[in-house]
């Protein structure tokens, strides 16, 4: 039986999105707890089916690591901590992403020989079913070499376990795919990778969705710029391209014949069915859903932290590392 605490309250659409959510889940999932953190007042549709931990208190988006440790009462500190005290697989939270990463961190601890963790996250590519694995993507601002090292090993222990890949490459993120280039830091670190297993070398940004590569390596501040700038191209193509079909009336005769069509590229592309993004490096299961989440997207940031769970995904990255 997996287990899973959930904060309820963190979100910009606050429990609303996550009642739906976790209504949604157990509907699906017969063989996880949940623990949900939150106001008993909004939560009174829930009480039935989860156990519910008392917390009023929300801690602000831009909250500081030294205020959200001093603000135990909060949802997400409650929720950190209930990890511990209810022996639960993982916690999920749509949160303050600096008060989330830092709590559990500082609070659950990092697994043994990890410099650093990492947020991981799949990402859609061109090839149907496809995912590309791609970290780190905002966990941190900077990294040395020997972490874009590890991020590599977590990521190929991520693709074994999630996808059964037995043998996932691994790209370094770069602004040319030669040998020599890069920043400082990641010619260091290509130095360090370049006779692990499944290193195929460096990767530039635009090739990074076309499907060649299982894991991509950035660090924190290149991988969360990727990332948000895949997001808004994704929202401004869906848009753009409805406002094309209906322009006018025989670009709306159009639209009846190519909507198939589109309907399954903009179903490849949702990135809001990959979920939120997993704290890969400490010794649980964190899952950081978006701040703006709806009900659907935190219920697959859920599905994400109870499919790491079923996977023992922890034990694969200690594996990993040895």
């Amino acid at each position: 039986m997996v287990k899973l605490v959930i904060d309820m309250m963190g979100g910009d659409n606050g429990s609303k999105a996550t009642v739906e959510a976790v209504n949604r889940f157990l509907n699906e999932i017969n063989d996880c707890e949940i623990i949900a953190v939150g106001d008993e007042n909004e939560l009174a549709s829930l009480k039935s089916r989860v156990t519910i931990i008392p917390s009023q208190t929300v801690v602000p988006m831009e909250c500081s690591v030294l205020q959200a440790m001093r603000m135990k009462d909060s949802s997400v500190y409650k929720a950190v901590n209930a990890v511990i005290s209810e022996k639960a697989d993982g916690v999920v939270s749509a949160g303050s992403t600096g008060a989330f990463l830092s709590l559990t961190t500082l609070i659950l601890k990092k697994i043994d020989g990890v410099d650093r963790p990492a947020l991981i996250t799949p990402f859609p590519t061109k090839i149907e079913g496809k995912y590309v694995v791609l970290l780190d993507v905002g966990a941190s601002n900077e990294n040395t070499p020997l972490e874009l090292m590890q991020f590599g090993k977590m990521g190929q222990a991520y693709c074994k376990a999630i996808y059964n890949n037995d043998n996932p490459n691994v790209y370094l993120i770069s602004n040319g795919a030669e040998e020599g280039k890069g920043s400082p830091v990641t010619k260091e670190a290509y130095e360090l990778m370049k006779d692990m297993k499944g290193f195929k070398g460096n990767l530039e940004g635009r090739y990074v969705l076309d499907g060649k590569a299982d894991v991509v390596v950035f660090d924190g501040f290149s991988g969360n710029v990727f990332l948000k700038g895949c997001e808004g191209l994704a929202k401004m193509m869906s848009s753009m391209i409805k406002d094309a079909f209906t322009s006018s009336f025989g670009s709306k005769i159009g639209y009846l014949f190519a909507k198939k069509g589109f309907k399954g590229f903009k179903n490849k592309m949702d990135y809001k069915k990959v979920g939120g993004a997993f704290l890969v490096g400490v010794n649980t299961i964190p899952v950081k859903a978006h701040g703006n989440a709806t009900g659907e997207s935190f219920f697959y940031s859920m599905m994400i932290a109870y499919n790491l769970a079923k996977k023992n995904i922890v034990n694969e990255i200690k594996e990993n590392l040895k």
